[in-house]
C-alpha cells in the first residue's frame, strides 16, 4: 500500500503523486482516473525497480498536509 496525494492541476486534470517513490507522478480527467492511472504507474514504477535489482523504497505514511 501506498501513500498518494491528489490535487487539482492547472489544466483541469487531477495529478496523483506517490511522495515515497520519486518521479512516480500520473494524472486523470477525474479523481477516480487518476486513482486508476496512479495504481498502474505505482506497479510499473516498482516492477521497473525490481527489474533493475534496485531496492524499492519503503512506505512511511509520514506526509503531512496543511493548509496556510
Amino acid at each position: 500500500m501506498r501513500q498518494v496525494v491528489i490535487y487539482p492541476g492547472d489544466d483541469g486534470f487531477w495529478v496523483a503523486e506517490c511522495p515515497s517513490l520519486p518521479g512516480c507522478i500520473s494524472q486523470g480527467e477525474t479523481r477516480e482516473e487518476a486513482i486508476n492511472n496512479m495504481k498502474e504507474a505505482i506497479n510499473v514504477y516498482i516492477d521497473a525497480l525490481e527489474e533493475d535489482y534496485l531496492p524499492v523504497p519503503e512506505e512511511h505514511f509520514n506526509t503531512l498536509l496543511m493548509a496556510v
